[in-house]
């Protein structure tokens, strides 16, 4: 795929950037150059590669999954400007 200094425009503009006319064909070869690196990418035989998230083996902290009542809704409720019944109490919105 090849990106000419239209389409180079249109992205530009698509991403609020202003460039000068007499930039576009540079900047339509920067993305003809990203672009390389992706047909590149796509060219790499990847079966039998396991996914990862990190370059240096780790594992994530975990904790149990139970289900609990949240704490003390007393103190987080202390924060709050207005509540009334163990809730936050809001203004109306809606008719």
């Amino acid at each position: 795929m090849s990106i000419d200094t239209a389409t180079a425009a249109r992205v530009a503009k698509l991403a609020r950037i202003r460039v000068d006319d007499d930039a576009l064909p540079a900047l339509a070869g920067e993305f003809n150059t990203i672009l390389g690196f992706i047909e590149q990418l796509s060219e790499v035989d990847v079966d039998g590669v396991e996914p990862m998230v990190s370059v240096t083996p780790m594992r994530l902290k975990r904790r149990d999954d139970t289900v609990t009542d949240g704490g003390d809704a007393g103190s987080v409720l202390s924060n709050a400007p207005d509540a009334r019944e163990g809730f936050y109490a809001v203004p109306k919105v809606v008719e």
